[in-house]
């Protein structure tokens, strides 16, 4: 049932996925627009429509995000919402992250770095 539930979610998916750790900066915001948290965190894995973070603390889930991410030697930013946040085995958290908005460039940017992660493989 497990493998199922994988290529289920695998499925469903609109971009592949590349690991890649890269250090970060967010902020979460509420319905109001109010901030709800701030830190740091790195990813795990990147594609053009989200990202898997992990962080110290959890996130929650449907909560707005914005994301500071290095990138080689580029700062893209991004806004999204959380899609899910869950404790790991090393008691981080991970956090699915779903694009709502991301500029141009910072876009550009991003398909460049996945473009050239797959390339190297």
């Amino acid at each position: 049932m497990e493998q199922r539930t994988k290529q289920m979610t695998r499925d469903k998916r609109r971009h592949a996925r590349v690991n890649s750790l890269n250090l970060l900066s967010y902020a979460c915001f509420d319905e109001q627009d109010q901030s709800v948290g701030q830190g740091m965190g790195r990813t795990l894995n990147v594609s053009e429509s989200g990202i898997l973070l992990e962080t110290h603390a959890p996130l929650d889930t449907g909560c707005s995000i914005t994301l500071s991410v290095g990138i080689e030697d580029d700062l893209v930013d991004i806004k999204g919402r959380v899609v899910f946040s869950k404790k790991n085995e090393t008691e981080q958290y991970e956090s699915g992250i779903e694009f709502t908005e991301i500029d141009e460039t910072s876009n550009s940017i991003l398909s460049k770095f996945i473009k050239l992660f797959k390339e190297l493989k």
